[in-house]
Order: C-alpha cells, then sequence, then structure tokens
C-alpha cells in the first residue's frame, strides 16, 4: 500500500495476514536463535551475536559469528528449547534428545567492529551495517496492531495453551493461521468491519477424526479468541483444510532462521525493510532500528497525533546518526508530515547506541520475541509509548 496515498473515503475491502506456530520449522529456528544470544547476554551484556540455524529432520545447524566473554553449553540451549516448543518425541517428527546439533560460529570480522565499536564512547557507536527499518502503529486495536495479524498470532497462542495444559492433546507443535478482515477506509484511518475468512491448520495426533479437530478448533480456538462482534453468517471457515496433518515441523519442511519477517512484523501492513530480528544483538539495526521505529509509530499514535502512521529510519555501517528519518501519516492527521517529523527529531534520539539504553536491549529479552510477533504484545520497552514533547 502506496504509505503516502489514501483510498477512497468509506470503500470497504479485504486484507489478510498469517501467522505460525512455535513448532514451525522457521519459527523453531528463530526460537533457536533467540535462545543462543539471550544465553550469551545474559553471561556477558556486551556479547555481539549473529546467529543463524538451519533445522531438518533430526537436524539443527548453528551458524554465525559471535564475539563474547561468555562460555556457553549450546548443546543445552537447542535441546531445552526444542523440549519446550513440544517436539520430546519422534512420533512428533523431532525429539530433542535424539536429534544431532552442528555449530560453527566463529568471531565477529574484526573489521565491523573496528568500523562500529573501536574508539568511541557508547552513546556513537556506529551501526553494523546498512540498511531501512519500518514501524508502523494504527488505532484499530488497543495494542495498535492490525487486527488481522494481531487475531492471527492469538490463535496459534491458544493452541499452544490447549496442547499444554492438556485440554487437546491431540494439537502438536506445528501449526499455521490465516486471518481475512473487511475494512473500511476512513479518511486513512482502518476500521475492522468484520472477519471474512479463517484458516487454521495444526498438526494432530492420528487418533482423532477430522469431525473432532474441526468442532474443537471452532468451540475451543475460534470462539475463545475471535470477539463475537467480529464473527457473521456469512464468516468462511477453513478448519485444517488439508483434511490432516500428521507430517510438521522439521521432518515436513526445512527451517531457517529469518524466514517469517512478515509474521514478525505487521502482517503486511504498512512495510518492510526485509532484514530479520532473531538471533541478532542490538548493535544489528535490522532489529533495533525496527524496535526503535516501531516505537516512534506507537508514540504519535498513542499521543494522538495521527491514527495511523508509518516511520521509515536508514543507516548505514560505521555511522552513528541514522541517515533518513520520514513520517508517513495517511491522511489520519490534522498536522502535516513534515510537523510530525519534527516532532519526532525532537523527542528521539535513534542513534544505536542511545536506542540500546532507552530500549534496554542488553538485557536477555529475545526468546520472547520469537513466536507471535515482536510487537503489540506487553512487556516489551518498544511496547511502551513516550511522552511525547510538543
Amino acid at each position: 500500500m502506496n504509505p503516502s496515498g489514501y483510498n477512497k473515503p468509506g470503500k470497504t475491502f479485504l486484507f489478510t495476514s498469517e501467522s505460525v506456530g512455535e513448532g514451525h520449522s522457521d519459527k523453531m529456528c528463530d526460537q533457536i536463535s533467540d535462545a543462543v544470544l539471550d544465553a550469551y547476554l545474559a553471561k556477558d551484556p556486551d556479547s555481539k551475536v549473529a546467529c543463524e540455524c538451519v533445522s531438518k529432520t533430526g537436524m539443527i545447524l548453528l551458524c554465525g559469528e559471535v564475539t563474547s566473554k561468555a562460555v556457553v553449553d549450546l548443546q543445552k540451549v537447542v535441546r531445552d528449547t526444542v523440549k519446550n516448543i513440544g517436539y520430546d518425541d519422534s512420533s512428533k517428527g523431532f525429539d530433542y534428545k535424539t536429534c544431532n546439533v552442528l555449530v560453527s560460529l566463529q568471531p565477529q570480522c574484526s573489521e565491523i567492529s573496528d568500523c562500529v565499536f573501536e574508539g568511541r564512547d557508547m552513546e556513537d557507536i556506529g551501526a553494523g551495517d546498512q540498511g531501512l527499518m519500518f514501524g508502523y502503529a494504527t488505532d484499530e486495536t488497543e495494542e495498535c496492531m492490525p487486527l488481522t495479524i494481531l487475531l492471527a498470532h492469538k490463535l496459534n497462542a491458544k493452541m499452544k495453551e490447549l496442547s499444554k495444559t492438556g485440554v487437546c492433546p491431540w494439537i502438536l507443535p506445528d501449526s499455521k493461521t490465516q486471518v481475512t478482515v473487511e475494512y473500511r477506509d476512513n479518511m486513512g484511518a482502518m476500521e475492522p468491519l468484520r472477519v471474512h475468512t479463517l484458516v487454521i491448520s495444526v498438526q494432530h495426533s492420528p487418533d482423532i477424526t477430522l469431525e473432532d479437530i474441526r468442532h474443537n478448533l471452532m468451540e475451543k480456538v475460534v470462539k475463545a479468541v475471535i470477539p463475537a462482534k467480529y464473527l457473521d453468517d456469512k464468516t468462511i471457515y477453513h478448519l485444517l483444510p488439508s483434511g490432516k496433518f500428521l507430517v510438521g515441523g522439521p521432518q515436513g519442511d526445512a527451517g531457517l532462521t529469518g524466514r517469517k519477517i512478515i509474521v514478525d512484523t505487521y502482517g503486511g501492513w504498512g512495510g518492510h525493510g526485509g532484514g530479520a530480528f532473531s538471533g541478532k544483538d542490538y548493535s544489528k539495526v535490522d532489529r533495533s532500528g525496527a524496535y526503535a521505529a516501531r516505537w516512534v509509530a506507537k508514540s504519535l499514535v498513542k499521543a494522538k497525533l495521527c491514527r495511523r502512521v508509518l516511520v521509515q529510519i536508514s543507516y548505514a555501517i560505521g555511522i552513528s546518526h541514522p541517515l533518513s528519518v520520514s513520517v508517513f501519516h495517511y491522511g489520519t492527521s490534522t498536522r502535516e508530515e513534515d510537523e510530525l517529523l519534527e516532532i519526532v527529531k525532537n523527542n528521539f534520539d535513534l542513534r544505536p547506541g542511545v536506542i540500546v539504553k532507552e530500549l534496554d536491549l542488553k538485557k536477555p529479552i529475545y526468546q520472547k520475541t520469537a513466536c507471535y510477533g515482536h510487537f503489540g504484545r506487553e512487556g516489551f520497552p518498544w511496547e511502551k509509548p513516550k511522552k511525547l514533547i510538543f
């Protein structure tokens, strides 16, 4: 969607977002990468980590760069993460006890560390790479997130809860959801009218019928998660549309860190600079810059300066200040975009070395971000709006 273009007022349209569960092969890799990052940060907050993960049947590979004073038992970190996800028996297609864990991690390239950190105060460290990042916020939900992605995440989280508590023991770790919402454009602001279509696919044990699966998904997942006001007799439900889902996780599809970047952010709304988050410490602006951009966007919406906003930030390696900061309000503000940009510049210091202090990004908080979205959830510093002076 063109950030500076507006739909015809009153126009209705459909928009779709998807999410995946903890046991999805790519999401499992994201969680492992962030578990490794957290393990290093817990012992050495200044660790520099770029950890990628690959998974396939019976195998996990860690590869990347780590410079740290910490000594970490990577075998234990990986196996504990897989166990917590729920892959604890070969009958589920993966088993934390018997999988092979391969490690290929080496120190960060000195050329990068020299140009980013050498001879600099903390506040003036350079960006760890070039890149562009987006932050988005909308007043359509209390969380300032699009309803489509919010509901898609909550459906997956509910299935995990039902499995973990034993209410639905037939639910296995891998799952996917997709939510289509009918919206009305109100002068650039998004107003959700109804849920048009729901898709839920979940890995299951072989001892349950398709009829029982669909009944449970409707009664214990859909009706528990989707507010009744959004459901009507025209809502379309595709509950386990494949008919069966016995082979899941890495056995069904190879997994890779960073392949669910739209799931991690805004479900296709706003924009995305292309950089993944998981496995990266704060010096990688793919992550810290995107968190800061979300912080800025949510702060603007919560201050009622606009109803919907997209913020773009760009950086260059070794340069501390952003190369550019842009604000697009979709026509939802009484102020000009230049005015909002000035407010942003007066209230936020977007140098990576300042972002890390204000958002407390040296703490081992990242594994919690690696499933159900990095944004729109309580407990993360970038989700606490800043009180703006304007």
